[in-house]
Parts: C-alpha cells; sequence; structure tokens
C-alpha cells in the first residue's frame, strides 16, 4: 500500500483543480539511475489505469503505481515537505536502506546501487554520481 499524508493530499488536489485536472491520478514509479541507483518519479496521469496498476486513494486523491514499483515501495508515505529551497512531494520510503540528499534516489536491500561498489566514489545527485 501507498499513502498520501494530509498535507500531501491537499497539495496534490490545489495542484491538479489549478492546471484543471481534477479526474487525473498521481502516479509514482521506480527507475533505474540515480546517485543510489533506483529514483522515483511522479507525474499527474489523466489516462485509465494500465494493466497491472495497483491503486490507492486517500482523501479522494487516487494513486497509480505498477507492480514492479511497487515491490520497491510498498508501505510508503508521499509527503509534502517545505524547506529553504521550496516546498515538495518526499517519498518515505520503509524499504530504503539508503538515499541521496535530494530524497528522490535510493536503494534497497539487493537492489544494488553505491554501497553496494558499483559506483566508486561517484559525487551526488545531480552530477551523475552513480548511474545518472
Amino acid at each position: 500500500m501507498i499513502t498520501l499524508t494530509e498535507r500531501a493530499a491537499t497539495e496534490l488536489r490545489e495542484l491538479m483543480n489549478s492546471q484543471e485536472k481534477s479526474h487525473a491520478a498521481l502516479r509514482i514509479w521506480v527507475a533505474g539511475g540515480g546517485c543510489s541507483g533506483l529514483s522515483y518519479g511522479m507525474a499527474l496521469d489523466e489516462n485509465q489505469p494500465e494493466e497491472g496498476d495497483e491503486i490507492f486513494e486517500t482523501d479522494g486523491v487516487k494513486v497509480l503505481v505498477d507492480n514492479m514499483s511497487l515491490g520497491y515501495m510498498m508501505g510508503a508515505s508521499v509527503d509534502y515537505v517545505d524547506d529553504v529551497l521550496g516546498g515538495g512531494f518526499k517519498i518515505e520510503n520503509p524499504n530504503a536502506t539508503s538515499s541521496c540528499g535530494c530524497g528522490s534516489s535510493f536503494k534497497t536491500e539487493g537492489s544494488g546501487g553505491c554501497g553496494s561498489g558499483g559506483c566508486g566514489s561517484g559525487g551526488g545527485c545531480g552530477s551523475g554520481g552513480c548511474g545518472g
């Protein structure tokens, strides 16, 4: 299951309404790359769910996750945080064994990444680092 915090659901509803996409869902996926080996992606999706998608709903906001990504993210929560760089969505993933400072790159047990010797000294997020 993937959940949204109350703040994330509120921010998503406001974003969808401002973009006139009130019937869209938040699609979340995991892809290879990033400074820790895997990276998150998020986008508003106005299409019908694809075969193999899991659908979760929190406070009226639907979240779509494909089965492969769900294996890396089961039990994760999406929050909206404000920091010195501005506001944004952040995924709290209980399956992540390490993550990059940017918050969008991570690795899980057995997924490779920097800790497995796969990249050497590699830089950080945005530098091309490991696999990026």
